[in-house]
Formats: structure tokens, sequence, C-alpha cells
């Protein structure tokens, strides 16, 4: 699946500010290097790197697209394209940050240990994924993807529910992290701007496999039932913005030690 960095960051502030919202609650941390999962076009990358530049940063994703752009401006991170799922570093590491990307990886209940398990003691895992896939939009958009011709195709694509709650979280970590484990919910209100705003956003992340999977007029057909859809649950406002309430779950775990 292709990342088009544009489509991305077409609201690049919506998008990005939960990112820093989360790197603010990452205290001191202990020596060793860093790692961003998923980083995208590298924004949180250089704040990281900023931060703490005297520390080695590696900043890994699995789009080139998105390396692209985030290497095109210098800095000290090492950039690195690998699969999420298989990468491991090549030592203990101080800091894990993550902004909206393992809700693309699945068995969380083996996934998150494994990361707590890659830090040092008393290193953090900070991590942001978004929680609203009961929200109107994800639920029409399965409902768009279930009522077409294209239902075959899609239907193994549909993923009700990858995150899990923030009791579910906490049960998973406790055992791994020190006093002090922090998980909390923000549910944002965007402002969106232009015709199908929600559809515009949401082509740039939860859509993207579903539109990928397709092909011409079916795409298209596809897209536009979508866009029905989503303009009666979103309506513009009188101001002719479109408001879309998005809840997001954030972790700052510290390791206990060895």
């Amino acid at each position: 699946m292709a990342w088009d960095p544009a489509t991305y960051l077409r609201f690049s502030d919506e998008r990005l500010r939960p990112g820093f919202d989360l790197l603010a609650r990452v205290g001191d941390l202990p020596p060793g290097p860093l790692a961003e999962l998923g980083c995208g076009t590298g924004v949180h990358a250089r704040a990281i790197a900023e931060r703490w530049p005297d520390r080695a940063f590696t900043a890994i994703d699995s789009s080139p697209e998105m390396l692209t752009q985030a290497s095109a401006t210098p800095s000290s991170v090492r950039w690195v394209e690998a699969d999420l799922r298989h990468w491991a570093p090549p030592e203990k590491l101080a800091l894990i940050f993550s902004n909206a990307v393992l809700q693309w990886v699945d068995e969380h209940e083996t996934l998150l240990p494994r990361l707590m398990g890659m830090l040092v003691p008393g290193g953090v895992l900070a991590i942001q994924m978004p929680r609203n896939f009961d929200a109107p939009s994800h639920v029409l958009m399965r409902e768009a993807a279930q009522a077409g011709p294209w239902a075959e195709t899609l239907r193994p694509l549909l993923r009700r529910d990858p995150v899990a709650g923030p009791e579910i979280t906490y049960d998973r970590l406790v055992p791994l992290a020190q006093e002090g484990l922090d998980i909390w919910e923000t549910e944002y209100l965007h402002v969106l701007s232009g015709e199908d705003a929600v559809l515009t956003w949401m082509r740039g992340t939860a859509l993207r496999p579903l539109l990928t999977a397709l092909a011409g007029p079916e795409r298209a057909a596809f897209e536009r039932a979508c866009a029905e859809r989503l303009r009666h649950a979103y309506p513009r406002r009188a101001d002719g913005h479109t408001l879309l309430p998005f809840r997001r779950i954030f972790i700052v775990a510290r390791a206990k030690g060895s």
C-alpha cells in the first residue's frame, strides 16, 4: 500500500498535533539511543532529534515515499525503510516513539510487550493511536465497503477494532512498567475545510488500503458511495466548515529494571 505524503499532510496541523502532545509528556530519558516507529514525513523525528541532540536516533518507516520527503530536510536522523512488524534495534533503546502507526499492526497483546522488551531500564515507550473505529466515519466506510460489487474484494481489508481500550492496554503493560504508567484518551474536534472534507481526510489514512485494492470505475463508485454517506453524517456548518470528532489513545510507559 503506497502512501501519498501530500494527501496525508492535507490536514497537517490536525495530524501532527497529537504527536507533539505525546512528546510533551515524555520526561527525562536514561542513556541510550532513540527510535521512532512510523516516522512518516519526519516532522516529529526532527523535533525529537532537536530535543536530544547528543543521541543516536533512528526513524523507521515502511513507505519509501514518506522517507524520501522526510530525508529531504537535512538532520542528524538516520532514516531506515523497514517493516515495523519485524524490525528490531541492534541494542536496547532509551525511547521508542510512535505516532498514529501501530493501529496498522495486529496482535497488540504480543506487540506491546515486545516493544517494552526493547527498552533499557527506565526507557520510555510513547505511543499514540486513533481509537475512533466505532465513529460514524468508520462505520459508514465499512457499510459502503460491503454494500456494492466490490464487497468481496474489500471485506478482508476491514478492521473493526484494532486498538484496545485503556483498561486492556493497562493490563498488558503494567507488569512490565514502572509506577506511573500513563494512559489517557483525548477527543479532538477537527475543524475541516473544503468540500467532502471527511472523505478527503480519510483518503490519507483509513480509506487508503480500500482504494488501493480497487481501480477505475469501481474505485470511483466506491468513493461516491462513501462520500454520500459521510455528507449526511458530517454536514457542513453554517460557516462552511465540517466538524470531525476524533478520539485517540496515548500511552507513556517506563520500562522496569532487569
